[in-house]
């Protein structure tokens, strides 16, 4: 484990950057978490993030799949606001940790 400091907060990151603490995650963190990743964030953003937050508090698996069958977006939607890597960078940003589905 590693402190890393973002948005001005001293925050424990994995090797891979994944927050070890979902509490410590808010708005402006996930702001600059994307902008290292080259994304600039939308409200539809912050919907997908919201909701990886809400299953994951809920210990529900999160996939690909379930996220384009949630409503909130199609999975064509999450490759588009997420290209690099949909559910290993959304998963990043939102601060919660990375999915097992996720190489």
């Amino acid at each position: 484990m590693a402190v890393k400091t973002i948005a001005g907060a001293q925050v424990n990151v994995t090797e891979e950057g994944y927050l070890e603490d979902m509490t410590q995650w808010n708005n402006e963190i996930a702001k600059e978490i994307a902008k290292e990743i080259g994304i600039e964030l939308t409200d539809k953003h912050f919907e997908v993030l919201n909701y990886l937050r809400e299953k994951t508090i809920a210990k529900e698996a999160l996939t690909i799949r379930s996220v384009g069958k949630s409503g909130i977006v199609s999975i064509k939607e999450l490759y588009e606001l997420f290209p690099k890597g949909p559910l290993k960078f959304s998963s990043k940003i939102a601060g919660i940790p990375k999915p097992t589905s996720c190489i």
